[in-house]
């Protein structure tokens, strides 16, 4: 529970440090995404996955009810299994957290030690299964997987995406029963199947499209690509291109929108098609505007 609170601590940290240092707005999903990443830090991390599957490294809490020496951690070691009191060796790795309690039980209760035991185990540390972050995420690397968690759940791990992500992210999975040791990019040879989110999308869907992930599997947060607003508006330059959709309104907003000055009615786009430059007047503010697009407001004819 500490850690799940000291992640949601960083996250607002961070957002508050963004938004005093003037960072430039880059997409209207960020507030709303930033508050289901601090959700999902403070659920995922405190729910118990009984689907889990054990593996070596992982650390087990083990509670044998009114029987203290019965009670404690213990490390799964490289074969799958550990020394437990009584017992001796047992094997966990491979079953779940709910077919180990069966197991511990049955073999307490095959030994004549106890007639019904209450087992209980749980996960204390992580360290058998991991994915993958990389790209636009503000602290990249493997994290431990837990259980089913979900794609909100490790972007909220990785500090949540920066200013300059894409609104999609790209999921590798890794090939069943071949988890890679380093991070997989949807272009390497042998990349597994691949999954793409749209962020914005997931926001409207709430958790019904939130994907689950499995051991190996790389999370891609690429870059978005850029927009260009010149001209009559309040704050010309670069911005990231978060959706596919976004419109000339909607750019003109990311560059403070038009000036007193500015002529609305006469903006123009340049644009690269197929190698050339060509100039297109917009018609209507809604408009979609493409990557690398350029947007210029002219000024006002006196």
């Amino acid at each position: 529970m500490i850690h799940a609170f000291r992640t949601a601590s960083v996250l607002r940290r961070r957002f508050r440090a963004s938004a005093r240092d003037g960072a430039r707005p880059s997409a209207p999903i960020r507030p709303f995404f930033l508050a289901l990443l601090l959700l999902a830090a403070v659920s995922g991390v405190l729910a118990q996955q009984p689907d889990y599957v054990i593996g070596p490294k992982d650390v087990l809490a083990v509670t044998v009810w009114d029987q203290a020496d019965l009670t404690g951690r213990w490390t799964v070691e490289a074969d799958g299994s550990f020394t437990f009191p009584l017992v001796g060796r047992i094997k966990a790795g491979g079953l779940t957290l709910k077919q180990f309690e069966a197991a511990l039980k049955k073999s307490l209760v095959d030994g004549q030690y106890f007639r019904d035991p209450q087992v209980s185990v749980a996960v204390v540390e992580y360290a058998s299964q991991r994915v993958f972050v990389v790209g636009e995420v503000r602290s990249p690397g493997p994290i431990a997987l837990t259980g089913d968690m979900t794609l909100i759940e490790v972007l909220a791990r990785a500090g949540s995406t920066t200013q300059a992500a894409s609104g999609e992210v790209v999921i590798v999975h890794a090939p069943p029963g071949k988890a890679p040791v380093a991070p997989t990019l949807p272009s390497q040879p042998g990349a597994g199947d691949t999954v793409r989110v749209d962020l914005k999308e997931l926001q409207e869907t709430g958790l019904a499209k939130n994907v689950a992930l499995r051991d190996g599997d790389t999370i891609f947060v690429p870059r978005a690509e850029t927009i260009y607003v010149f001209g009559q508006v309040r704050n010309p330059g670069a911005y990231a291109l978060q959706t596919r959709d976004t419109t000339v309104l909607q750019a003109l907003s990311l560059a403070g929108g038009v000036t007193d000055r500015g002529a609305a009615n006469r903006i123009r786009i340049a644009r690269i098609v197929n190698g050339k430059k060509v100039e297109i007047k917009v018609k209507d503010l809604t408009d979609l505007v493409l990557p690398g697009d350029t947007l210029i407001v002219p000024e006002k004819w006196i």
